[in-house]
């Protein structure tokens, strides 16, 4: 730790505390408080000057509305998840797991900018300017007309980005990234946050867009302090597991366009592919005459996407049986069980169950509770539901099914990919469909017709 006074601030909230603490006053986190040194401020806290550095006030009824055309950067499924492609002078965050792709999604961006004739400038404090030759050979895309640079000290990327007159910075990544007008090491709190507010700052003034890819914890959030997602305008996931060829770019946060959308990749030795048809990938070498498979179908912002669901249950062999879910809550999985065992007669106290959801993809939303069900009464009594079966309902600790919203969305792309009944509530509106449909009142009626 370098000399002169410190303070122990939260990487959750980035409150202060005079001492080391367990618990932070301020958000009550555990083990967040990390020592960092103060540095030099370069503000004026009196307000001295302030007319003559700020902006003044202005009506919104005496601004002109301009209409920002976005650049597009070609990949069809990152612009998608963008609103449409980047936004000039917004800032973008996509935090992944190490390996998951970050780097050579950004690669395949900037490339295919560059062809756009949008000036890129792809900096690295990660890889030397050799290593980034390497990624680029084994890309499609033309690269060579990218500007590169391997530095991490913020003042010199600036100089060199105000240079080049880049539209579209990217940084990679801003963990490791730190400015001179603050004390300790590159990655620290205060470090990524001051960096994160700089290039802020800069895309807001000068007009260039800025990337930045962001670490992630072992909880799966993005390191740093938690402001750091608020500084940013556009916050990306990029998800998958690294040996499966999907890929998953998801937007939690987004100013120019929705959020929850995601795009859909798949990994090549040559680079990124977008998937064209994302709502049929998941479905792909789906077996129809196996039992304990169930189908639904989600929605990731705008866009219905079909999911398989798995389901084993077979006789324990030791004396607690087990509760195994993958892509799946197993807290939610405990809950369906025991409304299954009570409400729709079927024992599972000495059975093991495995649920998993292929492809990758994580169950969140409740309306999925109901093909979780189909596919644990269908591995029972080892019966096969109907190939062409859509299930979607939510599920309550009574047992009863209820509405989802979005059914005319998700029947229309189940329809279009093939499927011929839904299975949903009995009270569901809004499903004038081609596709035969099966209320239900309760999860009675779905064991009866599933065991028929």
């Amino acid at each position: 730790m370098s000399k002169g006074k410190s303070v122990f601030r939260c990487t959750e909230c980035g409150a202060d505390q005079p001492k080391w603490g367990g618990k932070c006053d301020a958000c009550g986190a555990w083990n967040s408080l990390i020592e960092e040194a103060v540095g030099r401020t370069t503000g004026r806290p009196d307000g001295r000057n302030a007319a003559a550095s700020g902006a003044s006030p202005v009506r919104l009824s005496e601004m002109q509305s301009t209409s920002t055309s976005r650049w597009k950067t070609g990949l069809a499924e990152f612009d998608f998840v963008l609103g449409g492609g980047i936004v000039p002078g917004s800032v973008v965050l996509v935090g992944g797991e190490p390996g998951i792709g970050k780097s050579t999604l950004l690669m395949q961006c900037a490339a295919r900018l560059e062809s756009q004739g949008v000036s890129t400038l792809y900096v690295s404090g990660e890889e030397s300017p050799d290593q980034l030759r390497l990624r680029a050979d084994r890309l499609d895309e033309d690269a060579g007309g990218i500007h590169v640079l391997g530095e991490t000290r913020l003042e010199s990327i600036l100089h060199h980005a105000a240079q080049l007159k880049s539209s579209v910075v990217l940084l990679d990544s801003v963990q490791t990234t730190y400015t001179e007008e603050l004390e300790g090491a590159p990655g620290n709190v205060g470090q990524v946050r001051e960096c994160a507010a700089r290039l802020m700052r800069f895309a807001k003034e000068s007009g260039p867009a800025v990337v930045l890819v962001g670490h992630v914890t072992k909880g799966g959030g993005i390191a740093g302090p938690k402001t750091l997602e608020h500084i940013v305008d556009t916050v990306l996931y990029f998800e998958g597991e690294t040996t499966l060829d999907h890929r998953i770019l998801r937007a939690v946060k987004n100013r120019f366009g929705s959020v929850d959308e995601i795009g859909v990749f798949r990994m090549t030795g040559a680079g990124l592919e977008p998937v064209a048809n994302p709502a049929a990938a998941f479905l792909a070498g789906r077996s129809t005459g196996a039992s304990g498979s169930a189908v639904t179908a989600l929605m990731e912002g705008t866009r219905p996407m079909l999911v398989e669901i798995q389901a084993l249950a077979s006789k324990a062999g030791f004396g607690t049986p087990q509760r195994v879910a993958t892509g799946l809550d197993h807290r939610r999985l405990a809950l369906l069980l025991a409304v299954l065992e009570r409400r729709g007669g079927l024992p599972f106290g000495n059975l093991d169950v495995f649920v998993n959801v292929t492809g990758g993809v994580r169950l969140i939303e409740p309306s999925t509770d109901l093909a979780i069900l189909a596919a644990l009464v269908s591995t029972v009594h080892d019966r096969p539901v109907p190939a062409d079966a859509l299930f979607l309902g939510e599920v309550g600790l009574g047992g009863e099914i209820r509405p989802v919203a979005g059914v005319e969305r998700r029947l229309a792309e189940a329809a279009r990919q093939g499927f011929r009944r839904v299975f949903l509530s009995a009270r569901s509106r809004g499903t004038s469909s081609d596709m035969e449909v099966i209320g239900l009142e309760g999860i009675g009626e779905l064991t009866r017709r599933l065991a028929a």
